[in-house]
């Protein structure tokens, strides 16, 4: 975070800027000025915003603005509250005036490291000491600086002997002196025993017991609101792809461009859609956690777990973000400064289940968990759903111990946060939340899931050489011997032509491999596809098993159901099978960019190779012994 303000506020070679607007805590302001005192010691234009004045006022503190104008430079000062839009009228007439330099100077860096920073100042043309002291502090980091400018630096900070972290220290010690005497001055609040609202609430929501049962309390309600509620939303949209590739099959003319939209496009595109509606559902309890504050409470009490399994306390904020998406948590481990931890966490992050593998658990779960309610509020589909997040969240934290003792990191982060006050959550930001989080689903999921249905029908229709017409003719033979066959002789000459296709005789290649985890040669082509995105293994199931079936309104789901198992007779997705695929799915690393933001992060194939190759062995052994135990 700081090298991103650094780079936009150090260059030297851009143009200045009319005016910073810096927002800031009201109720906290020993903590928010820091980086406002900063700004001022570089001499830009500051407009200082005080937030949340709505919870000034209700504490009953006394903020007098003149005097903290006063003190940081006669800089121009707004109360806001952002959450009512009170006070923005006020910043936007503020913008359209002149906003002037601040007077005076909160830390002279000569006082330190006069040489240096001379030096420094005179040799890049910087505009004060206070800018070329900061060029010293993140010279190498500097995207903007050349190579000759970042040597010049280096030179200068060995042969004056310049301590960044020393000197950082000090500084940091220098200003909060300052600060707090500004806000003694400025700030005045009514001395009171008792206990606000947010204190009262912490008592019980962080304590060590009541905390974790609040907690689980509140996953086991999301569960079972992700099936309860979703469930006729989702039964409305299967049921409306059905009723579309019985339309196009029925409207357009016989040939390959109806059978590739009807068998290939319609139910794969389908089969990401029908889960928009439990996506909102988490998508909605996340957002509302977080806008009501609790989230940071989880992050809080989930870092005593993370220390006694040996991870960095930073660890926690990755960890939760991977309950969304895998990229932007492992991208968060920079904030870890131990390489070692951070290697850690990032190998142990996909563990956790992220939404992309919420598809996957939802169609599984609903095929084999029976509509079964617990004292009329807990069903059972939800218990099973939670089951499964906690199973990667304990698989992740067991592979960060044993990571920990292997790797014998020595080192021992902290986790320093602010618990902000518990508020009502804004339902405007949480509909445009769900709004966003839902589109960025279905559009990023849907462009992958187009690209492999086309292709997969392609390769679901056609096959080497005349070998579906050699089988085609063959099966049509043994019909005309045996009058039975005649009755399934349609659904029959279907399948062998999927078994001949380019597709079958791939999924028949890997099939060995595969069944002894009770998998055929259609799950195994979907376990190949779902390695773009976890979430193509339904869009996958879905045209496999619509091949042939086009004129047919039936559900993803009640496609699946009729499944058979040749050699058994019986239903193909057996619990066996579906919890041995569950179980794959919350282990395996089945997502390509996953992969490449390890190898980004790492700057290596060697983690990324490894963490697959370990996740995949993983997902492997636990599957077979599942199905295994189950059958």
């Amino acid at each position: 975070d700081e090298l991103v303000v650094a780079n936009q506020l150090l260059n030297l070679k851009e143009e200045a800027f009319q005016a910073i607007i810096v927002v800031v805590d009201a109720t906290n302001l020993e903590r928010n000025l820091l980086l406002c005192t900063q700004l001022i010691d570089l001499g830009l234009p500051i407009i200082l915003v005080l937030n949340m004045a709505d919870l000034v006022q209700k504490r009953r503190i006394s903020l007098n603005t003149e005097v903290l104008q006063q003190e940081l430079g006669s800089i121009p000062i707004i109360e806001m509250n952002a959450r009512r839009g009170e006070g923005v009228n006020k910043l936007k007439k503020k913008l359209d005036e002149v906003v002037n330099a601040p007077l005076g100077q909160f830390y002279d860096p000569r006082s330190v490291a006069a040489e240096a920073v001379s030096e420094i100042k005179y040799q890049l043309g910087c505009q004060n000491y206070y800018q070329a002291y900061l060029l010293l502090q993140y010279g190498d980091s500097l995207t903007f600086l050349s190579l000759d400018e970042k040597k010049l630096l280096n030179d200068c900070k060995a042969q004056f002997k310049f301590n960044s972290e020393a000197l950082q220290v000090e500084e940091t010690t220098q200003r909060y002196q300052r600060i707090d005497q500004i806000v003694e001055a400025a700030i005045s609040a009514p001395e009171s025993g008792s206990s606000t609202f947010t204190e009262k609430l912490d008592r019980y929501v962080t304590h060590k017991v009541s905390g974790y049962l609040i907690f689980f309390g509140l996953l086991l309600l999301i569960f079972q609101a992700i099936f309860a509620w979703a469930a006729a939303p989702m039964d409305f949209i299967d049921l409306m792809f059905g009723k579309l590739g019985n339309l196009i099959s029925g409207s357009l003319p016989e040939g390959p461009l109806t059978d590739l939209l009807a068998e290939g496009v319609v139910p794969g595109i389908g089969g990401i859609v029908i889960f928009i509606p439990q996506i909102a559902i988490l998508f909605a309890f996340i957002t509302i956690l977080e806008e009501s504050g609790y989230m940071a409470r989880v992050v809080f009490m989930m870092d005593k777990l993370m220390r006694k399994v040996g991870l960095n306390g930073r660890s926690v904020v990755p960890l939760i973000s991977g309950l969304a998406c895998a990229i932007p948590a492992i991208m968060a481990t920079r904030g870890i400064d131990d390489w070692k931890d951070r290697l850690i966490t990032i190998f142990v992050t996909p563990f956790m289940s992220c939404s992309a593998r919420l598809p996957v658990y939802v169609i599984l779960i609903g095929l084999v968990v029976p509509e079964v309610t617990y004292l009329g509020v807990f069903n059972l589909a939800g218990l099973v759903l939670m089951g499964l997040y906690l199973l990667g969240f304990f698989m992740a934290i067991s592979s960060a111990w044993v990571m920990k003792k292997l790797i014998r990191a020595k080192s021992q982060g902290f986790l320093i946060m602010e618990l902000p006050a518990y508020r009502w959550p804004r339902w405007g930001n949480v509909g445009i939340t769900v709004l966003e989080k839902s589109k960025a689903f279905v559009f990023e999921a849907g462009k992958i899931i187009l690209a492999v249905s086309i292709v997969l029908w392609v390769l679901a229709s056609y096959g080497p050489g005349d070998a579906i017409q050699q089988a085609e003719e063959q099966i049509t033979q043994q019909a005309q011997q045996n009058e039975t066959l005649l009755e399934t002789l349609e659904a029959d000459v279907e399948s062998v032509r999927l078994q001949e296709s380019y597709a079958g005789q791939f999924g028949k290649w890997i099939e060995p491999v595969i069944r002894p985890l009770g998998y055929d040669w259609k799950i195994g082509i979907a376990l190949i596809t779902s390695f773009a995105a976890r979430e193509v293994f339904v869009g996958t199931i879905a045209t496999l098993y619509s091949i042939g079936d086009a004129e047919s309104e039936s559900t993803i789901k009640s496609r699946l159901q009729n499944e058979i198992n040749p050699e058994t007779g019986g239903p193909r997705f057996t619990p066996a099978v579906a919890f041995s695929l569950l179980v794959f799915y919350a282990f395996a690393m089945q997502c390509m960019s996953t992969l490449a933001i390890v190898k980004q992060e790492t700057r290596s194939w060697r983690w990324p190779l490894l963490q697959f190759t370990y996740m995949t062995i993983t997902a492997y052994g636990a599957a077979f012994l599942v199905y295994q135990l189950m059958s």
